[in-house]
């Protein structure tokens, strides 16, 4: 159920600032830019800031303003598509006036002075459509911001492929599509691959390890990644990669980022892995989560709790 404060607060501030999380994904950047176009749409004397890392993928959504400290003084910000405060882009956020949180992952962190959660959605982006149609003889909405919120939807349902896509998120990307999206120019825009990152998916298939239990992943060392020239995000966007195997129904890349932080993607089509992802610092949805390691050497306690997790799964069957 959308939050009623949600509104109010919008209302009630002259300043707003959106934030997202880090190394943003097309949900995260579609929920921020749709909703500073609603905001800018409906109220034009309001100043409306998105604030937090680019992204390349998602670049034709829009781009983060670069704002002064002060401007957050008397401020309201919101945090959308972010379940940990840890992960936050921009830790600024805390010097608003007031925070809130918008969400459609599983509560693990509690934050802010207000909170519409909701893990029914299988996208924030989804949430802000919705929010727009609620109350839409209050609000209103331009081809940027729909623009926006259909990347988001599309690309965090997998275009309309994962679970959690309802009835409701058909009819939002199509009240989307009535604003005036050209479903091929983001189609394109998503589909476009560099040569880099073919031969960067060469390599995934050629170098992931399987487990007898079921578990498919591969590593990709800061090496490897400047090796074939890729951004992060282009290489933690290969988890699709060895996704769909016959016979491995989870399956993650493990990516080293600067300054030795380890991050996983993980991904199943069988037991649940956001509570596994909870044990190693992470969250998420409740089988597409990310989590991280301390170093690589707790990557075989890794795999052995992957593998409890689907000894588990199997005995339900």
């Amino acid at each position: 159920m959308i939050n009623p404060i949600i509104l109010k607060k919008i209302k009630a501030y002259n300043r707003i600032i959106i934030h997202g999380h880090q190394r943003p994904d097309g949900d995260c950047y579609g929920a921020q830019f749709g909703l500073k176009n609603i905001i800018q749409s409906s109220f034009p004397e309001k100043e409306v800031y998105v604030v937090g890392e680019t992204s390349d993928f998602v670049s034709f959504v829009g781009t983060p303003d670069i704002i002064e400290d002060s401007l957050y003084e008397g401020a309201l910000s919101i945090v959308v598509d972010t379940a940990t405060e840890e992960r936050i882009s921009d830790k600024r956020y805390k010097l608003g006036k007031e925070v809130i949180k918008i969400d459609h992952h599983i509560p693990i962190n509690p934050y802010g002075d207000y909170m519409w959660v909701d893990t029914n959605y299988p996208s924030c982006a989804q949430m802000i459509a919705h929010f727009y149609t609620r109350y839409k003889k209050e609000l209103k909405l331009t081809l940027e911001g729909a623009l926006a919120m259909y990347t988001g939807i599309l690309t965090d349902t997998g275009r309309f492929r994962f679970r959690g896509v309802s009835k409701l998120t058909h009819e939002m990307a199509g009240m989307l599509i009535e604003k005036g999206v050209d479903v091929e120019y983001v189609d394109g825009k998503l589909s476009v691959e560099t040569l880099n990152m073919t031969r960067l998916k060469g390599y995934i298939l050629s170098h992931f390890v399987t487990t007898e239990k079921g578990f498919i992943y591969v590593k990709v060392t800061r090496d490897v990644i400047n090796e074939f020239g890729v951004t992060d995000e282009q290489a933690a966007s290969m988890v699709s990669v060895i996704g769909g195997i016959e016979g491995y129904p989870v399956w993650a890349i493990i990516l080293e980022y600067p300054n030795d932080e380890i991050r996983i993607r993980l991904r199943s089509r069988g037991p649940v892995i956001s509570t596994l992802a909870n044990e190693f610092g992470g969250g998420g949805h409740a089988k597409a989560s990310g989590a991280k390691l301390e170093n690589w050497d707790q990557l075989d306690a890794f795999i052995a709790r992957v593998g409890d997790y689907l000894d588990a799964y199997k005995a339900e069957q």
